[in-house]
């Protein structure tokens, strides 16, 4: 015979209620999102001439972009940093916050390097990179003999 010990769940033999809710505020959906690490939202494309990359990242301006390429990766980041102060006569408040991220893309070998361009409007990212000229595909007709 098998004795198993039931606790009903109940953590350290604590109130139900207490374990309720800090499992409620730790398991919080909310909280968790806002603890997580936020990477924009991107999109590839490809077509006969170019690689068209867009990232998703409203609320920042062009200063605050920092796009890199070495070797085969191209990397792009930004940082922000706010900082807002209320003085009034009976106490001071400050709030800061402070945003970044990372996303690096590994290009393929059809990438011309030398040609990558970047433009920000309306909080979309967009970056194309062009195509050697060996790799682009070109057409023509066979003659059959």
């Amino acid at each position: 015979m098998t004795l198993v010990k039931f606790n009903n769940g109940l953590k350290n033999n604590t109130n139900p209620f207490f374990s309720d809710v800090f499992d409620s505020i730790l398991n919080d959906s909310f909280l968790s999102d806002k603890l997580v690490a936020r990477v924009p939202a991107v999109n590839i494309a490809e077509n006969d001439n170019e690689f068209h990359i867009e990232l998703a990242v409203p609320g920042l301006k062009k200063e605050d972009f920092k796009i890199n390429l070495d070797k085969n990766v191209l990397s792009i980041s930004a940082e922000k940093k706010n900082e807002n102060t209320e003085d009034t006569k009976k106490y001071s408040k400050r709030e800061y916050s402070y945003n970044s991220f990372v996303r690096s893309f590994t290009l393929p070998d059809t990438a011309d390097h030398s040609k990558i361009e970047a433009d920000y409007s309306d909080g979309i990212l967009k970056l194309t990179v062009a195509k050697r000229e060996e790799a682009k595909f070109q057409s023509r007709e066979i003659a059959v003999k």
